[in-house]
């Protein structure tokens, strides 16, 4: 199944019951937030401290900074909340 292709959160069935294993990469989880994650690169250190405390796997490491895949990031805010250095913060969506 093609990017493109992967049903968004509203197709979920009732209850968010995943009824195949592994397909949670099949569900693209991000398009109801109301803030999202901006990573500064140049305040970054790459520590991944964000990356531990993501609930979604929403980041990854781009050396030398992380990025967010903005697909599966439901916008909590956690990632900002725990980076040591401010790198990432909150702007509200489509903004």
């Amino acid at each position: 199944m093609s990017e493109k292709e992967k049903p968004g959160s509203k197709s979920l069935p009732i209850g968010g019951i995943l009824v195949k294993p592994g397909s949670s990469t099949e569900y693209k989880t991000g398009d109801w937030r109301a803030f999202r994650p901006y990573v500064d690169e140049k305040k970054c250190t790459g520590c991944l401290i964000c990356w531990i405390y993501c609930p979604d796997s929403a980041i990854s490491r781009k050396p030398p900074v992380v990025t967010i895949n903005y697909e599966f990031c439901k916008g909590c805010g956690i990632c900002s909340t725990e980076c040591p250095v401010k790198a990432i913060t909150m702007v509200e969506e489509g903004a």
